[in-house]
């Protein structure tokens, strides 16, 4: 799977007004990554605000991204949820030709134990035609897939290619690194500890900041890949203060309000999400012209 190494982007699904899907401005966000060198995208993610899509209007957002990218770079899917067998259908219903991996996120609000999370990525496996990218994120699941439960899991089923790792926790990080099976990619899902995760010996990250500065944070991460700790810091040290603002009121009300001082979509987003303050908003209007010059 070197198609997942490096930064792939969360993908936001930007509103009008309205609140209806702004298509124009999404292909934007596409083209704005694949400018800026980002390795590969992923749709549906929990950035792109799917819990308060339809599921037409998911249609209109894996339509509209395949198109826009028009074969350009690798593209994964978000597939995961709290139902396995609504998940399980779904796979074996769907035309995944145009994805080279889903991004399955654990189990949120039923709170099941590791063997249930086993039990459920076990089913996802088996019936998923294409890879699957395990999502740890316990800050929205309410449980901690463990190191042990992911090796079982990488062990046991060869398309379990890969976890996206967002506990922000680097010691658990470090564990799967260390004891991974060979070829079995571990992704940063914590923007602000993605470098030290990949110079630990991690694959890359699926990015949510790095939407908004394509540029900077992917090359961040190729430095780091190569051992060109120093010039990575760099990098790191000057996108952290907005690393810690886009997720000050909540993702993605942060990472929109970079886009729309961008210039490249509004920053409307969903309730119960509400957009930043006025002083989160000025602080991020300014980094973004700080970075512009």
């Amino acid at each position: 799977m070197q198609s997942l190494i490096g930064t792939g982007v969360a993908l936001v699904t930007p509103f009008k007004e309205d609140f209806s899907i702004d298509t124009e401005a999404l292909k934007s966000i596409v083209n704005f990554s694949v400018d800026g060198g980002i390795e590969y995208l992923v749709i549906l993610g929990t950035t792109a605000e799917n819990a308060t899509l339809t599921q037409q209007e998911k249609e209109l957002v894996i339509d509209t991204v395949i198109e826009s990218n028009n074969g350009r770079l690798p593209l994964v899917l978000g597939v995961g949820g709290n139902d396995t067998m609504k998940i399980v259908a779904e796979l074996k219903t769907r035309d995944f030709s145009p994805f080279v991996a889903i991004l399955s996120v654990s189990p949120f609000y039923n709170k099941p134990t590791q063997e249930g999370i086993y039990q459920h990525f076990k089913m996802v496996a088996e019936a998923s035609p294409i890879p699957v990218i395990l999502y740890n994120v316990p800050g929205r699941t309410a449980s901690n897939m463990l190191p042990a439960t992911v090796l079982r899991l990488a062990n046991d089923f060869k398309n379990i290619v890969a976890i996206k790792e967002a506990a922000g926790d680097m010691v658990q990080a470090m564990q799967l690194i260390r004891n991974k099976p060979e070829g079995f990619l571990v992704i940063s899902g914590d923007d602000m500890i993605a470098l030290p995760m990949v110079l630990a010996g991690g694959a890359g990250v699926i990015s949510v900041i790095g939407q908004g500065f394509p540029k900077e944070f992917s090359e961040m991460i190729r430095l780091g890949l190569n051992r060109k700790v120093d010039a990575a810091y760099k990098i790191q040290y000057v996108i952290d203060d907005c690393i810690d603002m886009i997720f000050e009121q909540g993702n993605p009300a942060g990472i929109k309000q970079v886009f729309q001082s961008l210039g490249i979509a509004e920053n409307f987003v969903r309730l119960p999400l509400v957009s930043v303050d006025e002083s989160l908003r000025e602080r991020i209007n300014q980094f973004v012209k700080k970075i512009d010059k």
